[in-house]
């Protein structure tokens, strides 16, 4: 199968975990965001983002360097998935042991810290199912992806909607969380033995040392991705309250939603076949760059117009008149989305390209510059200002990503009119198909 065809059928796989599985998680966000109101959501969701930053320790940049190892040599995927298991367990323990002392230094209801402790150990096991789905783009098998995340997610839909019913509360929302990815972990866990290879569950120390030293870089970026996408909640949990949170969230729930089907479900997709031709073929990776940058770049612009004009009436038609506060923040959201449908593709090629360390630089400047916009601007603009932040850190990002990823290519200047060409003619096909012969 040629790559773009290999790209497209993932492509088309993961679109349709995404899709479903970010549809069954936003309306189950509203569903949640509806009964718990303004200041419970708040708290469902700062213990979600406090929690995240743990999940940085239990991984360390493994999940990826998986993926990008076993693409490129699937013989010794046994030895990583066995190696790299023993690896995490001994971080999932130190992260949980740091989160229960940090939590308890912090001036949170006994409710809230509850929360925090389930949902740590669900971060915990959702690294876990997400190790080793991995394996599974690793070895361009995404309708495997595509199963076990579907499967997870109407679990959780189905518990929770049992914990709803019977008028329960955050504490047993919590336990849903966990639960479901404990199955969707273990139906992962079969399938891979099934279909693919036994983990070898032998320490290599050697090996285990000069892996973790290559994923470093993943880790990093990822923990100053948390910082740039959960930072602001946690810091407006601390300087706004709960209800501030809740709208805030509400308006990153959609956000989030179409980050994950659009610019993310794509750039995943690339990952695995970008990492061959970067060994192979140079002409093909540069092909499978551009043309997935002008998918994103169209039909993330079209996106971004349409939430913009209509913000209010989707913030009304989702959550109802209580979270109307939230419409502005989405105004300002929708753009950093846009940013991050052109920056994810590019950064993925910087992955597949063993340039990780400028994503990390990039990722780290960008969380640098997150937490201080977020200081400077949350006292003085509440969650405006959080939004305003997260829209500048992502233009910083897609700047450092598009620059070097442009080197990475050796697209020269002559290749610049080819491009912006491109993509004014795709831009011409699509307006005319969707708003008439007259456009343009």
């Amino acid at each position: 199968m040629s790559s773009t065809k290999n790209a497209v059928k993932n492509t088309v796989f993961l679109t349709s975990a995404e899709v479903i599985t970010k549809f069954l998680a936003f309306m189950l966000t509203i569903y949640i965001a509806r009964y718990l109101q303004e200041a419970g959501f708040g708290k469902y969701s700062f213990a979600i983002a406090f929690t995240s930053f743990f999940s940085v320790i239990s991984d360390l940049g493994i999940n990826n360097l998986t993926i990008r190892e076993i693409a490129r040599n699937k013989d010794f995927a046994g030895k990583y998935i066995g190696n790299f298991s023993i690896a995490k367990v001994l971080f999932s323990f130190i992260a949980l042991i740091l989160l229960y002392i940090i939590i308890n230094l912090m001036n949170y209801p006994s409710d809230t810290k509850v929360a925090v402790y389930i949902f740590g150990i669900y971060v915990v096991v959702s690294s876990f199912g997400q190790f080793l789905i991995s394996v599974f783009r690793a070895y361009e098998k995404m309708e495997y992806e595509t199963f076990v995340r579907v499967i997870e997610k109407i679990s959780l839909v189905f518990l929770v909607i049992c914990v709803i019913y019977f008028k329960r509360g955050l504490i047993e929302i919590a336990f849903s969380f966990l639960l479901s990815s404990s199955l969707s972990f273990i139906i992962a866990y079969i399938i891979i033995i099934k279909k693919f290879t036994i983990p070898q569950f032998k320490i290599d120390r050697k090996f285990l040392k000069d892996s973790i030293k290559e994923a470093l870089p993943f880790g990093l970026t990822f923990l100053f991705g948390i910082i740039y996408f959960k930072i602001d909640t946690v810091m407006l949990s601390l300087m706004q309250g709960d209800a501030v949170v809740g709208w805030y969230n509400a308006a990153y729930n959609i956000i989030d939603g179409l980050t994950a089907v659009v610019a993310t479900s794509i750039a995943n997709a690339c990952y695995p076949t970008m990492s061959k031709y970067y060994i192979t073929s140079k002409n093909e990776l540069k092909n499978i760059f551009i043309q997935s940058f002008l998918i994103l770049l169209i039909s993330g612009f079209i996106i971004s117009c349409i939430v913009t004009v209509y913000s209010e009436q989707f913030i009304h038609l989702f959550y109802g008149d209580k979270y109307s506060n939230s419409a502005l923040s989405l105004k300002i959201l929708v753009w950093a989305f846009f940013v991050i449908c052109i920056s994810n593709i590019s950064s993925t090629l910087l992955y597949a390209t063993n340039k990780q360390r400028i994503v990390t630089i990039g990722t780290g400047l960008g969380a640098l510059i997150n937490i201080t916009l977020n200081l400077i601007l949350i006292p003085r603009y509440s969650l405006l200002g959080a939004a305003f932040a997260t829209l500048i850190t992502e233009l910083l990002g897609f700047v450092i990503y598009m620059y070097y990823s442009l080197r990475v290519l050796d697209i020269r200047r002559g290749d610049y009119k080819y491009i912006l060409t491109d993509i004014v003619q795709r831009s011409r096909i699509i307006l005319k198909k969707y708003f008439g012969s007259r456009v343009l």
